[in-house]
């Protein structure tokens, strides 16, 4: 029942190992095939393309305008707001007796 609900964790460790080794005789036979045709001589067809026309890059110029050395900075200092309290709003609307 429990390989009818999805599989459980063994199947899924079944499949992994099941897969490795799929990826393992594939890698050995390519190995085995490359090796056997060395020994008789068979080289793959490898097309070697001779380029006899010269490739040239673009040529990249990139304008960096010229930096200024006199530089100010100043700087401002800003005291932060004072709340006011309950009172003093009472005192600016006129409320105060």
């Amino acid at each position: 029942m429990s390989e009818e609900s999805g599989g459980g964790f063994l199947t899924q460790i079944k499949n992994q190992v099941i897969a490795g080794v799929g990826v393992v005789v594939t890698t050995l036979s390519t190995v085995f095939i490359d090796e056997i045709k060395s020994l008789v001589g068979i080289k793959d067809e490898v097309e070697e393309v001779a380029t006899q026309e010269q490739v040239t890059q673009p040529e990249i110029i990139i304008n960096i305008p010229e930096q200024k050395k006199d530089t100010v900075v100043k700087k401002v200092y800003v005291e932060p707001k004072k709340e006011k309290t309950e009172t003093e709003k009472r005192k600016d609307e006129g409320l105060d007796w």
